[in-house]
């Protein structure tokens, strides 16, 4: 028995990668990613994800730093 599963297309796109490491919100932006156009998901290249590591765990200073107001899902009122 097989499966059929429908073509995704995907493209080339740059994205913000946002991830938190130790409790620390941490933005990457204009990283390289091919994009699913029908469900938004994200791939990396190997390299690209190496990168990113080296960024995270690196010790150069931000370009810059944001400040952003923080929501907690659970006690968040809906609209």
């Amino acid at each position: 028995m097989s499966a059929v599963f429908p073509r995704e297309e995907f493209s080339e796109q740059e994205v913000t990668y946002i991830t938190e490491v130790d409790g620390r919100v941490i933005i990457i932006e204009r990283v390289p990613a091919r994009v699913s156009l029908t469900t938004g998901e994200r791939l990396y290249s190997p390299e690209t994800v190496e990168r990113i590591q080296a960024i995270i765990w690196g010790q150069s200073p931000p370009e810059r730093t944001v400040s952003a107001p923080v929501y907690e899902f659970s006690v968040a009122s809906a609209s």
